[in-house]
């Protein structure tokens, strides 16, 4: 990955980033976030660091993370945290990132958010799969599902595979025979539904209006990632689902990365993998949502 160091300890996390004395003089709970805990430390130097934390007894959940922003990080593109460390504690695992002061966005926000993210989708994205063009090097996280990211040459075989199989397969119990006949129909149908993308993009993965903040430049931020390389219509349908940007981020990004033409008839299929996430995480409520892409699709 990079050379953030993992860390057996807070503590010594800590002292070996800030000095041997330092030590956590309070501790602020932050609301939000259904996957981990989120804290503001202030230390005994007057720096303060933001937490997040979850029950995990290994580092490997924030690992991935700290990988997924590394990657973003490394395009020079779009703003994410700087990552100072991660490891575990007393059966915690925990993520230190700096903190974000409350700053006001800049003139032309929302403009230079859809110029930076098409520039991101427009990096050459070879150096994130080791032998293939589509995935990631390891696997990840999209919320707390394990997201797969086996290399693979074509874009439809991974999106098959990687995605909505592996989503399918864990929300078998919600589907009866006639429908999971509906179900491989349209995974068979897949290579007439979706096409090759002009070049392959590194993704932030799971992009909606929770996973972007205001960051220290008055600049749009990303956080939270499920990185991998793919299709950059994903990340742009993904924007779309609960709700979407305002019609200045769609502008100026197809001023720097044009769509595809038939985007709008696709869209649906990307968001089928986040919305059957979301049914394995948290349930029933989105199965209607579900079953309306697969018939759409059958």
């Amino acid at each position: 990955m990079t050379d953030i160091k993992q860390f057996s300890s807070l503590k010594d996390a800590l002292r070996s980033l800030f000095g041997a004395k330092t030590k956590v003089k309070t501790s602020d709970r932050i609301a939000g976030g259904d996957i981990n805990e989120a804290f503001e430390l202030t230390l005994t130097t007057g720096e303060r660091v933001f937490m997040k934390s979850n029950d995990s007894p290994d580092a490997s959940f924030f690992a991935a993370e700290a990988a997924g922003l590394t990657a973003i990080s490394q395009t020079g593109t779009i703003g994410t945290p700087h990552i100072l460390a991660y490891g575990t504690d007393g059966g915690k695992a925990f993520l230190l990132l700096e903190h974000i002061s409350e700053k006001s966005k800049i003139s032309g926000y929302w403009e230079t958010f859809g110029e930076q993210l098409a520039r991101m989708h427009t990096v050459d994205a070879k150096e994130y799969v080791t032998d293939g063009t589509y995935g990631f090097n390891g696997n990840n996280y999209i919320g707390h599902t394990e997201q797969i990211n086996t290399p693979h040459n074509d874009w439809r075989s991974f999106f098959r595979e990687c995605r909505l199989d592996v989503q399918f397969r864990m929300a078998e119990r919600y589907f009866d025979t006639q429908e999971y006949w509906q179900i491989n129909k349209l995974l068979e149908r897949l290579d007439d539904l979706l096409i090759e993308p002009e070049r392959p993009s590194l993704l932030h993965g799971d992009l909606w209006s929770g996973n972007f903040m205001t960051g220290n430049d008055g600049k749009a931020w990303l956080i939270d990632p499920a990185v991998y390389v793919g299709h950059a219509e994903a990340d742009i349908a993904m924007t779309e689902l609960f709700g979407g940007f305002p019609p200045a981020f769609y502008a100026a990004y197809r001023e720097i990365a044009p769509i595809q033409a038939g985007y709008g008839d696709r869209r649906d299929l990307y968001n089928l993998y986040q919305l059957l996430n979301h049914l394995n995480m948290f349930g029933e409520s989105y199965l209607s949502s579900v079953k309306r892409i697969i018939k759409k699709y059958v």
